[in-house]
């Protein structure tokens, strides 16, 4: 599959040379002692005083030789585990909103550990989906436990790869310390780590912070799957310009790898980001703009510039429901995103810029999921798919609905909506239902026919044990 590309190789090159120029000679401010270490120890100019770092190109290039061009997204069953880019599109959830939508009330209100545990087991049975990033927190959840009480939800009810963050280092072994009692020990975890990790240490404009430097510096320590997202916001925390965004979320980008490539030479990453433009008509955040979709277009021409998997947030929406809006901003960035060679997209039932979680929104991001892998797959040519003697024989003014040609190939050849309707205005009439009321028709199927999940009653009884008074984890519905 061809690429759309926005620069000329010259220009890809300009653009990593300024990079290297804001890395060199602007540095940025690393916060995080560990890494102003590690980056001292490799020859990098450290202020202690002011915590600016400034790397030298010379690094970075050295660096880069040891990047690799896959990540593996890892599942407690092997049957789901993902590989960037070979499996691309790789759709994954959007994550950590606060609230959701409660689909018995259509309130807005906030997430619970039930609904970790629901939305879960939709993830699991909707396959446009191939990575639950845990789309909500837990309101619920009891003190000291509010890690676990996520990730424990969300592993007992959905075996594809799970997903997520901690916000301190104690969060992020506790994590752990679950993820060997669900594996059956420490060492079974480390062949087969199912609990993936995602955090955004940089944040722009040239920032490192704490407590997420912190987490990728002891994940990727100890050969732990971890990647970072850089979020630079044209017009407040980088240029508003498209290309000084770029550069400057591609420098960011580069700092991190760094850091991450002198921890462990050869660690899998991934060039993820949000890069976004701020409505200056009122200061809100736009992740549903048109400009996010270009900016991860141009994000995915450096990626492969350097020769790693490429993706990030990218077909979230501004809007508050399902409505036209909220469709055509996922649309048109991830179909964008997917023509320019993104790999990865986090895309998944969030609605109001990743503040709320809905289910009718999942299904229908399902169904979008559905397209763009449809769209990847592409036109399969040969001279048998040319299919000239059929023509021949059909000739002018025949049909080919009868045909066993037409049966054998119509299931694997075309996408077949669920959600979307292709009725007669008469026909459809008789219900008048909108997309969305489909999708929750499918939600509410998918929940009849599901049954409550659980761990082993012996690893079961050892989580709760390390863990009193921890969440139940089930579905409620």
């Amino acid at each position: 599959m061809k690429f759309m590309d926005y620069f000329t190789e010259a220009e890809v090159t300009r653009i990593h040379e300024a990079s290297l120029d804001i890395l060199q000679n602007t540095g940025l401010s690393v916060r995080n002692e560990k890494a102003r270490e590690i980056f001292k120890k490799a020859g990098c100019s450290v202020d202690e005083t002011t915590q600016l770092v400034k790397i030298p190109a010379k690094l970075v290039e050295d660096c880069r030789q040891s990047y690799v061009p896959e990540y593996t997204f890892t599942a407690q069953d092997p049957k789901y585990d993902i590989v960037l880019p070979d499996n691309r599109p790789v759709v994954i959830t959007g994550s950590s909103a606060p609230n959701i939508i409660d689909p018995k009330t259509g309130e807005d209100r906030r997430a619970t550990s039930s609904d970790i545990a629901n939305i879960a087991n939709l993830i699991n049975e909707l396959d446009g989906f191939d990575v639950f990033s845990i789309s909500t927190l837990a309101q619920d959840a009891p003190k000291g436990q509010i890690s676990v009480s996520r990730f424990y939800p969300a592993l007992k009810n959905c075996k594809k790869p799970v997903r997520s963050n901690t916000p301190t280092i104690k969060d992020l072994e506790d994590v752990l310390e679950l993820g060997a009692l669900i594996a059956g020990g420490k060492e079974a975890y480390k062949e087969r780590p199912f609990i993936n990790h995602h955090y955004c240490p940089v944040v722009s404009p040239l920032t490192m912070d704490v407590d997420s430097t912190d987490a990728v510096i002891y994940l990727t320590e100890k050969g732990l799957p971890v990647y970072g997202t850089i979020v630079p916001n044209a017009g407040m925390t980088s240029p508003m310009t498209m290309t000084g965004t770029l550069v400057l979320g591609n420098a960011e980008f580069l700092a991190l790898s760094t850091l991450i490539q002198l921890i462990r030479p050869g660690a899998p990453m991934i060039y993820a980001v949000l890069s976004t433009v701020a409505d200056l008509r009122t200061g809100n955040y736009a992740p549903g703009a048109v400009e996010t979709g270009m900016l991860q277009m141009a994000h995915s021409q450096m990626a492969r510039f350097y020769g790693v998997p490429s993706g990030g947030y990218i077909g979230l929406t501004n809007s508050q429901i399902n409505d036209a809006q909220c469709g055509y901003e996922t649309g048109i960035n991830t179909t964008g995103a997917l023509l320019a060679g993104s790999d990865m997209f986090n895309m998944g039932g969030l609605l109001g810029s990743l503040m709320a979680f809905d289910y009718s929104k999942a299904v229908i991001d399902n169904e979008i999921a559905l397209m763009l892998k449809r769209m990847k797959r592409g036109m399969e040519f040969s001279e048998e798919n040319l299919c000239l003697d059929l023509i021949h024989e059909v000739g002018p003014g025949g049909t080919y609905l009868d045909l066993k040609h037409t049966q054998k190939n119509m299931r694997k050849m075309a996408f077949y909506p669920k959600v979307a309707t292709r009725e007669m205005r008469k026909k459809w009439e008789a219900s008048r239902s909108t997309a969305e009321e489909r999708a929750f028709e499918q939600v509410n199927k998918i929940f009849e026919n599901s049954v409550q999940k659980t761990f082993p009653a012996e690893i079961d009884e050892k989580i709760r044990n390390n863990f009193p008074g921890l969440v139940k984890g089930d579905m409620v519905w």
